[in-house]
């Protein structure tokens, strides 16, 4: 199997500094995050995206730079401003004199990969590079490390754990999902669960099958410790 991620650095290699600067900039400005989305998310998320970029046809550079700048300023973590991040990954590109066509794409990026903004979304086609990112950072929400980052958020907002009586809201308009505050679980069925059938590419896709199959074992072993007689 081909290194992606070393044919994809070659493609990269004119603008080297720039993604040294990028990965520098999000490290300092995510420091002390909540540990589902901190740098580790991100180097996460870029490299899951850089796999997939490897067989798509699509701007590298985009591609790299909306991974690295995805969650710069997550709105849960700014009173659900959305428009905190695209502001602060314009201000960093402008300074390093990145194009006004590229910075554009990124803030397309930013303002369109999140779950959340994708619900009642009437974005009928994706560009390749929003739905790379998108599927690198679906993939960061599924798996184990989908199930460590579930949990690690519910204890930071102090939810529940698990409510039998508390069911569900499979049909949640974006407002709902926003403010959410039902158990940890019920997300598992609120998202995690319905990302599989929403991966964008080919390569994504593949990757997460394995990785929703593992969420669907936990889920049986958790039922079947939490059952009562």
């Amino acid at each position: 199997m081909l290194n992606c991620s070393f044919f994809f650095t070659l493609a990269l290699m004119e603008n080297k500094q720039l993604i040294t600067d990028t990965i520098a900039f999000v490290k300092e400005t995510l420091k002390g995050a909540e540990g589902g989305h901190d740098w580790f998310h991100i180097e996460r998320v870029y490299y899951n995206a850089i796999r997939i970029a490897a067989y798509e046809n699509a701007n590298d550079l985009v591609v790299a730079l909306g991974a690295l700048l995805h969650d710069i300023a997550d709105a849960k973590f700014h009173n659900g401003d959305s428009s905190i991040g695209p502001k602060m990954a314009r201000a960093f590109l402008e300074k390093k004199k990145v194009s006004e066509s590229v910075i554009k794409q990124i803030e397309f990026i930013i303002n369109n990969i999140s779950y959340s903004s994708n619900i009642d979304s009437t974005l009928r086609e994706n560009p390749i590079e929003l739905s790379i990112v998108q599927d690198a950072d679906r993939l960061d929400a599924m798996g184990a490390i989908g199930i460590a980052r579930t949990f690690n958020y519910g204890g930071f907002k102090n939810r529940l754990l698990y409510d039998p009586a508390i069911k569900p809201n499979l049909k949640q308009t974006k407002e709902q999902y926003q403010k959410s505050t039902t158990p940890t679980i019920n997300h598992f069925y609120e998202k995690l669960l319905l990302l599989k059938d929403l991966m964008n590419t080919k390569t994504g896709k593949k990757m997460a099958q394995e990785r929703h199959d593992y969420m669907l074992g936990f889920l049986k072993q958790f039922y079947r410790e939490v059952s009562i007689g």
